[in-house]
């Protein structure tokens, strides 16, 4: 147990890394329930994901921010409502070992416990099921009826189907009605829409965090005319709610809804026990700091009247009131270790010293209790070494204890476990965190969230993570995720239109978009987007349609030409394009076909080597660029012959990706050909070229105007010989005289600046080797190929 102290109320301070996550884990299997009140929501979002790793029996619960800023003028997402209210209905019913809580969220507003009893139903199988009542159920519950089931708060009645997303539910469920009986109840995928597994009932909170029925619109009526001065009709906001409507950030003015509001406090059983997460008390100050300042910023807008945050946010001597009322312990942050190691290898000489919440405590505090943890000492791979990992083995070879290093995906580690064995270390796969307790193996490997490791001196136990093993910012999973390229949604949004904007509808030409409305068409209000014709008549396209509508880019957009609905134009239009179009589609078939049937090179990686190249890359990927850069990888070790476009704006890393394309051609014995559009842009390649491989055994030149005759033949020499390994040049490089010894890779750059006569020798190259292409502005025919699947594309962005 890293918690132990005699203290009624302690403080642990020398929690290194990760260690955290694990004490709590060990408290809270003992001890629960716990609520963690973090400092931060990052802090929140990682101990979320790494105390299970521990303990994965623990029913370990997050209560999410709204992730707006005081005040905003638009709600939160729906799927963070979805989990707050979860977490809520979890704390209510005493269901959960750990919630953890950021500090922000718990000085928010909540609605009375007795709100989340009252809304809340359940649906079981084999019931009688009203459909009229149902739907008035649903409705006051905050459910929106829409015709395809999305996104939680939703449902549709279709017949004797009823398909519905509850609030808290990571799926949706189906319910299969037999008469007015409830036959089945299955849950089912959004995408595919084919059914998962069955359940035996679902719980059904409410939609929202306050209520929109009659006496909820009642009470925010009157609660605004007491508490806001004027005329209240001239308020938007009462005027919408008035309506029955939501408007967007109505959140702020959730104590509205309520006679009184509750907080998180109101929800905690009283047997909880609280655990302060390092600075909350700076934290709670400088929130109010904060809202002050949004308050006095945004206060003059009568259509928007605001709540003084007093009566809408605990302020810090609140929230410690409360706090009182509860067992409690803290974690203290620590200040950074030394870098230095002590002689023993368990980290630091000096012991950190706890920075304390701002009321500069110290080691001697009275009830400070110091944590048995230590730091891991420098093991970073070097990339450059004879031996990359000798630091590592020097760790493994002279720690007494057990070691288990963490890769962050399965796919991770079998790359580790395959580049450690290349230096003869050879780590036992485990499961998971129990496993490695369980075993006696000194040095295991396995899968795991945690960010920073640490030591156990007194379990002599080494955790490391790969922050320690390639000395890399830890970046949390989640953060990954949220910064995925979309390439599909980037081309595919609407968004950006603005009413008057000509569009194009596959089955009824053009015309221009007024925006959106919503209709009623018997089952609700869904929302459509209307398309004006010629004659001003008048198109209603579901949003669930808009696939079948795409941008206008024929010409300037105030003069396009709008078509009439039902005259055929549109049809003819289409039929007279098709036949003045010249048709490529045979040559290009010729071309691909030809590189279907040929089996392409699969090119060798040697890890230790290209992370070598890679560290030379002065700046941190972005995540377009990275996974430009693995796309490009993939394609060269695949047997399958290449050809890839890469397209992003300058300045964006394109250069690159190409660079570590050559590298992985010029490592495996081939020759790389890199074609370019003007001189000047082959020198500027060449000058890169030569910066990034001038730790490498590898010779570049250059063809182009800048060179002498002289030296220019004798790079087409070297270049047949074999002895050039890549070429940097213009349309000299695809002329009939140059012959490559072992072309392997072509790269080109802004391919449509060149000439009709160049491209046809371009086609041909591409029948033969692996081509990345490179551009900013890619021509229509070229995208075009790459959307349809003809040329892989990727977009840095």
């Amino acid at each position: 147990m890293l918690f132990a102290s005699k203290h009624s109320r302690p403080r642990y301070t020398h929690l290194i890394g990760s260690s955290d996550a694990l004490a709590l884990a060990q408290y809270a299997a003992e001890h629960s329930p716990l609520v963690v009140i973090a400092a931060n929501a990052l802090e929140a979002q990682r101990l979320l994901e790494e105390i299970p790793f521990f303990d994965p029996k623990l029913r370990v619960h997050l209560l999410p921010d709204w992730e707006t800023l005081p005040y905003d003028h638009f709600s939160p997402h729906q799927d963070l409502i979805s989990e707050r209210l979860a977490t809520l209905h979890h704390i209510r019913s005493n269901n959960f070992d750990v919630v953890i809580v950021p500090i922000t969220t718990a000085l928010y507003p909540l609605p009375p416990v007795a709100y989340l009893a009252a809304y809340t139903f359940f649906l079981k199988k084999g019931e009688r099921l009203d459909l009229d009542a149902f739907r008035q159920q649903m409705t006051l519950a905050g459910y929106n009826h829409v015709q395809q089931v999305l996104t939680p708060g939703e449902y549709c009645v279709r017949g004797g189907i009823i398909d519905l997303f509850a609030m808290g539910s990571v799926l949706p469920y189906r319910l299969d009605l037999f008469d007015d009986e409830i036959e089945t109840i299955a849950t089912f995928d959004v995408d595919t829409q084919r059914t998962l597994y069955p359940v035996p009932e679902i719980r059904m909170l409410p939609a929202r965090e306050f209520p929109m029925d009659e006496k909820g619109q009642a009470t925010f009526r009157q609660n605004f005319r007491d508490r806001f001065e004027g005329d209240p009709s001239k308020s938007r906001i009462y005027k919408d709610v008035s309506k029955g409507i939501a408007p967007a950030g109505i959140e702020y003015y959730l104590p509205l809804f309520f006679d009184k509001t509750a907080t998180l406090f109101d929800y905690l059983p009283q047997n909880a026990t609280l655990c302060l997460h390092h600075d909350v008390d700076a934290a709670t100050k400088q929130f109010a700091v904060d809202t002050a300042s949004r308050y006095n910023l945004l206060r003059g807008d009568p259509q928007h009247p605001l709540l003084e945050t007093k009566e809408l946010f605990l302020d810090s001597e609140q929230f410690f009131i409360r706090v009182k009322e509860f067992e409690r312990f803290d974690v203290v942050a620590t200040s950074a270790p030394s870098p230095h190691p002590s002689p023993d290898g368990r980290g630091s000489q000096s012991s950190p010293l706890p920075l304390g919440e701002g009321l500069g405590v110290r080691e001697h505090s009275k009830n400070l209790t110091t944590c048995p943890t230590s730091t891991i000492p420098s093991i970073a791979v070097d990339r450059r070494a004879d031996v990359p990992t000798q630091k590592f083995e020097d760790f493994l070879r002279s720690y007494k204890g057990r070691t288990l290093l963490l890769a962050e995906s399965l796919g991770r580690r079998e790359i580790m476990s395959g580049y450690l064995k290349e230096y003869d270390l050879t780590p036992t796969v485990c499961e998971d965190y129990a496993s490695f307790l369980a075993s006696k193996d000194k040095f295991m490997l396995g899968v795991g969230p945690l960010q920073i490791g640490f030591t156990l001196p007194d379990d002599n136990i080494a955790i490391v993570t790969e922050t320690e093993l390639y000395a890399a910012q830890p970046r949390s999973r989640a953060a990954r995720a949220a910064k995925k390229s979309n390439v599909e949604g980037m081309l595919r949004d609407l968004s950006e239109l603005k009413p008057g904007d000509p569009v194009v509808h596959e089955q009824h030409g053009i015309a221009r978009y007024q925006g959106l409305v919503n209709l009623d068409l018997g089952e609700g209000e869904n929302e459509f987007l209307l398309l004006v014709y010629a004659g001003d008549d008048k198109l209603y396209v579901p949003v669930s349609q808009l696939h079948v509508i795409s941008r206008y880019s024929g010409g300037a957009p105030e003069a396009a030409p709008l078509h009439k609905l039902g005259s055929g134009t549109w049809d003819k239009a289409k039929r007279r394009a098709m036949q003045q179009v010249r048709d490529t589609a045979a040559e290009l078939l010729n071309i691909y076909a030809q590189r279907a049937t040929r089996k392409g090179h699969a090119f060798k990686l040697t890890y230790h080597d290209y992370e070598a190249f890679a560290e030379g890359f002065g700046f941190e990927e972005t995540p377009d660029q990275a996974a430009a850069i693995e796309a490009v990888l993939l394609d060269l070790q695949s047997g399958k012959p290449m050809d890839r476009l890469i397209c992003g704006d300058v300045g964006f890393g394109k250069t690159e990706v190409a660079l570590r394309a050559a590298f992985v051609a010029v490592m495996d014995g081939k020759q790389v050909a890199v074609l370019v559009p003007t001189t000047l842009l082959a020198e500027q390649h060449f000058q890169n070229f030569s910066t990034r491989f001038a730790d490498w055994p590898i010779k570049i030149a250059e063809l182009s105007r800048f060179r002498s005759t002289k030296e220019v033949t004798q790079s087409l020499k070297d270049l047949a010989e074999g002895k050039l390994d890549i070429v940097i040049g213009t349309h000299k490089l695809i002329q009939k005289d140059v012959k490559f010894n072992n072309l392997g890779l072509v790269i080109l750059d802004e391919e449509h600046r060149f000439g009709v006569q160049q491209k046809e020798r371009l086609k041909a190259l591409r029948a033969e080797v692996d081509v990345l292409t490179l551009t900013a502005t890619p021509i229509p025919r070229t995208l075009a190929m790459s959307l349809e699947g003809l040329r892989d594309f990727s977009v840095i962005a």
